[in-house]
């Protein structure tokens, strides 16, 4: 399948596995088994598969194709260009492809002047009046595509500016842009463009990041510190007749590819073989030419050959439009569409499954261990009554004095297990605090003096490292914490399950060990700024004003993560808590209400008896039920051959908002 029809299928399984989680969710609280922390986990569970994003960075030097290649790969289905491709510059600034069906269909751009205040691209997105914005109409499109020229837009300023604005650099001066003869410099009018549409595979989660050349990327620190390397898949493009020139290999080295990086999520592609194609040769010579391009820019780039894709955008759009099969076996475009499918999609459903098997487990786990102790309840009560066999009345009211006496004694542990929850509140506290945002902002203030110092930063690599090992230090702090807490809620779960006959038991602890990795890869993200090529760029204070703003904005989006885990963990126990003492009073209330009715009649006691089996016969249902239920969710990743042909139809097709 091609990635428009594995990407569709994927779509097809989120809404499918959300609408089943919705039905689980309101079975469970039907039935009384939804505690807080069960109900969060369904809230997330479901969030996480609604929400689930994956993100497709195209990157290249100017002049290579790339937005061609957007066109061909996801939206031939309009028959026409929708992103402006011709020869020369297009792209001039970021432009990110996405659906939010809270906006209507738009597309919305920063002005180029925003460089010049400190704030990160994550703070100018909630300021939507300083953003010019285009409504555009997805039936039309050749509006669209009159509307979408409007990223390659650019301005004239003086030397100065557009130094100032970090797009001229006197220590490089052929990445520098075009210079008029009146001595202006043309730079990008734009800083970053969001286009908002309806397009079927952009409602299903894919976000497409179309990047303009070395120049802009270099200046636009939250692109190589925070959106590249978040994107599930990055597409590198090169011309087929050059390969791998040196702003190309500028851009991998310095952009792409970070100290102890991997290159798995990296797919290079040689574009423009239609230049090739020369009627003077062979299609033998032809393909041995393009071969050795694929081999050499491999051995550069230091990729295994399989990585790299040969392919004609530009003849893949035209076969796509007139529906010529031979051209677009010819463009080699299916080669790419299948790669993408096959690495980027199955990369991203196996993460997304695997986090969805394990929180279904833990959510059937928790509502199972509800129904044991009802289970248990009823074996208990059952034995009670089946005691009372002919026996007279005041073996009844003794047996009722007991009840009303393990009730009262049951009523007075409260101070016990209010004591259990005081020390873990307090160790929790302190947890809270090492992963606050107070916290980590008190452990940026040295690396942010150390950017913020006038002139040439020496020390600045050095700060970074004494940064990222204290953010490690604190972690490890938070996750020694949390083996305290573990160690505390299993002992103290024990000994209640011994006194009181619960069966407590401490769920998972937090692993914050992945969020260290987390914190590994945006530092090696940043080294890249820190070497002696960057020097001179690391001596603006705008420049390391955006670039320690792009840090913190990334790095409190960990913390939040690793906040929410603990908290998520400290629901759990307490909810756990809560349900088995809320089942331990309903179960007074219920044996006090048997003997009551056992000793106004004598039938009462066959009847409770009925009763029991009854419930017991009910919750076997419920626990069949439960398993059916999480059952199906976990089937509905296995999309049907009826999906596949739905897939395969609408894969491509443009869809009105």
């Amino acid at each position: 399948m091609s990635f428009n029809e594995q990407f569709d299928q994927h779509g097809t399984w989120r809404r499918e596995f959300a609408l089943r989680l919705k039905r689980l969710s309101q079975w469970m609280k039907d039935h009384g088994l939804l505690d807080a922390a069960v109900e969060e986990r369904l809230q997330r569970l479901e969030l996480q598969v609604r929400s689930d994003k994956v993100m497709v960075a195209f990157v290249a030097e100017f002049s290579r194709g790339k937005s061609e290649l957007i066109n061909a790969l996801f939206f031939a289905a309009y028959g026409r260009r929708i992103m402006p491709a011709s020869a020369g510059r297009t792209t001039m600034c970021p432009t990110e492809l996405a659906y939010d069906a809270d906006v209507p269909p738009c597309l919305r751009l920063l002005p180029i002047e925003t460089r010049l205040q400190a704030q990160a691209l994550m703070e100018w997105r909630a300021v939507p009046e300083k953003w010019t914005r285009v409504d555009l109409d997805v039936n039309d499109p050749a509006q669209l595509a009159r509307a979408l020229e409007k990223v390659a837009e650019v301005r004239y300023v003086s030397q100065d500016d557009a130094r100032a604005l970090g797009l001229w650099h006197d220590d490089s001066p052929e990445d520098n842009p075009p210079v008029r003869a009146d001595g202006l410099i043309e730079v990008p009018k734009w800083r970053h463009a969001l286009i908002n549409i309806a397009h079927p595979l952009l409602k299903q989660g894919l976000v497409i990041l179309d990047t303009p050349g070395l120049n802009a990327i270099g200046a636009e620190p939250e692109l190589t510190v925070s959106l590249i390397p978040q994107a599930h898949a990055v597409v590198f493009i090169l011309a087929a007749d050059t390969g791998v020139t040196r702003s190309d290999l500028a851009i991998w080295r310095e952009h792409l590819i970070t100290e102890g990086g991997g290159v798995d999520t990296r797919l290079v592609v040689l574009n423009k073989i239609d230049t090739l194609w020369d009627a003077l040769s062979t299609p033998e010579q032809v393909q041995a030419q393009i071969d050795r391009q694929i081999a050499t820019s491999a051995d550069i780039l230091g990729l295994p050959r399989a990585q790299v894709i040969a392919v004609s955008a530009q003849k893949g759009l035209v076969a796509k439009v007139t529906g010529d099969l031979a051209l677009l076996q010819a463009s080699k475009l299916p080669a790419l569409e299948l790669a993408l499918g096959q690495g980027v999609m199955g990369q991203r459903q196996n993460i997304l499954r695997t986090a969805v098997a394990a929180g279904i487990g833990e959510l059937k786990n928790e509502a199972g261990r509800t129904m044991h102790i009802r289970r248990r309840d009823l074996a208990e009560q059952m034995m009670e009554l089946r005691s009372l066999r002919g026996k007279n009345v005041s073996v009844i009211k003794h047996m009722r004095g007991r009840i009303e006496q393990e009730q009262a004694e049951f009523d007075g542990s409260g101070a016990r297990i209010f004591a259990v929850r005081s020390v873990h509140l307090k160790l929790l506290r302190d947890v809270f605090c090492l992963l606050s945002t107070p916290t980590l902002k008190a452990e940026l203030t040295e690396l942010t003096r150390a950017l913020k110092q006038p002139g040439i930063k020496l020390g600045v690599k050095k700060a970074y490292g004494q940064t990222f090992l204290r953010l490690r230090e604190g972690l490890q702090k938070a996750q020694a914490l949390c083996g305290e807490i573990q160690s505390m809620l299993t002992a103290s779960f024990r000994e209640l399950n011994a006194e009181f006959g619960f069966s407590l038991q401490a769920p998972m602890q937090p692993e914050l060990t992945r969020y260290a990795r987390d914190l590994e890869l945006i530092e090696r993200s940043h080294l890249q700024y820190l070497g002696i090529g960057n020097v001179l760029k690391l001596s603006q204070a705008d420049f390391c004003e955006r670039l320690v703003r792009a840090l913190a904005t990334r790095l409190r989006v960990v913390y939040e993560s690793a906040l929410g885990e603990v908290e998520l963990w400290n629901k759990s126990a307490a909810s756990q808590l809560d349900a088995q003492l809320r089942e331990r009073r309903r179960n007074f209330g219920r044996r006090l209400e048997a003997m009551e009715r056992i000793q106004q009649a004598a039938s009462g006691l066959d009847d409770r008896i009925s009763e029991i089996d009854e419930q017991e016969q009910v919750l076997n249902k419920l626990d069949a039920k439960l398993a059916e239920l999480t059952s199906h969710l976990f089937g509905a990743s296995s999309p049907s051959a009826a999906q596949r042909a739905t897939a395969a139809a609408h894969a491509a097709m443009p869809e009105a908002a």
